[in-house]
């Protein structure tokens, strides 16, 4: 049966603000207290997944989750109002409501890891929400994820949903940014790659200055659930020493798209053996691997690390070429953007670049690929998807209308102990739940 990708990107939140939470995300450190513009950056999302839809990709949408999160900061102790909870917080840890005030679920990258029906052995497409558990501020996102997904994914015939991992740092799980999938059509049998940073049982060294966030552990658990079978998964490590450079992801470093992979030179420790594992594995299913590797004299680290270069999204054509689509800051760096132009004049599988703006977000750290959760889904998953939650006209318009009605333009975070930014939160997201046919995915809803 023929296959679709279809990209799920998240709408920014309204709390939207520069917090620097991010410890090794360079780009989130940079902007740390600047003033932000949720309004722009919501608006930038959406125009990135119109322009997808009109060129005829299929793009759906996630929601943004409630914030600031009241329940978490009562677990912490905090009582009375909401209003008297935000005061509290606000004067006793300020930090504390930054975090808790995080729109950081925009990175719908991080949101799950998927695995087709073609891949796992019961045939339904398998869903494991991250436990994001290396950073307190996303380590609160999964109940909430895990209600949007199964809300846009809920019919069980074709769609199964796994809890989170367990909440401690030997099955520390980021989702699909450490995640690839490598073949021919969406629709076939395929590899899974999972890429991690640290093995905490045995395993070689582990970067030393930024934590690395993804076990191996977690990963063979995933692939467990989703029932993979071995001889069609690989297990890579991240280099260790580009994580101390800012590679808090592998979608920092590397991209896939069917039998291609984008990388860097030193994405991967053991790259050569790495590849040639990927080779012998998609062989045997008929598939050749195509890998684009970036020298090192060509693009540096630091530059694809500011320019987000390899946090691309790479899209397959109707005439079967590719289109890898990068942000503005990709364009503005000369060796980048001529290292991009001589690519695709050279005859390879790329063959067009689609630049975005996505200023607001690239600023708090993520680029195209960190906004979008790819999910692979053949004729009949598709038509039970969700319908209201694909992007079209009418969608398009609904929620540029929305963002309009509740998103401020101005917000830093001395305003995340505003009560009325709480209310206009919740009261957005009633809406928003109505308009994509959600249901009470919300703790305040329930």
């Amino acid at each position: 049966m023929a296959g679709y990708e279809v990209n799920f990107d998240g709408l920014v939140g309204l709390t939207h603000h520069y917090a620097g939470l991010s410890f090794g995300n360079e780009a989130s450190t940079l902007y740390q207290n600047r003033v932000s513009n949720p309004k722009l950056a919501a608006k930038q999302g959406l125009l990135k997944m119109k322009a997808l839809a009109d060129l005829g990709f299929q793009q759906g949408v996630l929601p943004p989750q409630e914030r600031p999160h009241l329940p978490t900061l009562r677990r912490l102790g905090f009582s009375g109002s909401d209003e008297a909870v935000l005061a509290q917080v606000w004067r006793t840890s300020p930090r504390l409501l930054s975090a808790l005030g995080s729109a950081s679920s925009m990175w719908t990258a991080n949101a799950a890891t998927v695995s087709p029906s073609a891949d796992s052995a019961d045939g339904k497409v398998h869903f494991t929400a991250a436990n994001l558990n290396n950073k307190f501020h996303r380590a609160i996102e999964a109940p909430t994820t895990r209600a949007a997904l199964q809300a846009i994914f809920n019919d069980d015939r074709h769609f199964m949903h796994h809890p989170a991992l367990p909440q401690v740092a030997l099955f520390g799980d980021e989702g699909a940014a450490n995640h690839n999938r490598l073949g021919g059509d969406y629709g076939k049998r395929s590899v899974q790659v999972f890429v991690y940073g640290r093995q905490e049982f045995g395993g070689e060294v582990g970067p030393s200055r930024y934590p690395a966030r993804q076990t191996r552990e977690a990963s063979e658990a995933i692939a467990r659930l989703h029932q993979l079978d071995e001889r069609h998964t690989v297990f890579i490590q991240q280099h260790p020493a580009v994580i101390d450079q800012g590679v808090f992801h592998n979608d920092v470093i590397a991209v896939s798209n069917q039998q291609v992979l984008f990388h860097h030179q030193q994405a991967f420790l053991h790259q050569q053996q790495a590849l040639d594992e990927l080779r012998r594995k998609m062989a045997r299913l008929d598939a050749e691997l195509v890998a684009i590797e970036v020298p090192s004299a060509r693009v540096s680290v630091a530059d694809a690390v500011a320019t987000y270069l390899f946090n691309s999204q790479i899209l397959t054509k109707p005439d079967g070429k590719m289109m890898i689509v990068v942000p503005e800051e990709s364009r503005q760096h000369p060796g980048v953007w001529g290292y991009l132009n001589e690519m695709v004049a050279g005859g390879g599988p790329i063959d067009e670049i689609k630049v975005f703006d996505l200023r607001e977000s690239m600023r708090n750290g993520g680029g195209p690929a960190c906004l979008r959760l790819r999910v692979a889904l053949n004729g009949d998953e598709l038509r039970a998807v969700n319908p209201r939650v694909m992007m079209n006209d009418t969608l398009f318009t609904s929620l540029n209308a929305w963002v309009d009605r509740f998103y401020r333009d101005r917000l830093t975070a001395d305003d995340l102990a505003d009560p009325q930014l709480l209310r206009e939160g919740r009261e957005a997201l009633d809406a928003l739940t109505s308009i994509m046919g959600l249901g009470s995915i919300y703790p305040f809803q329930q």
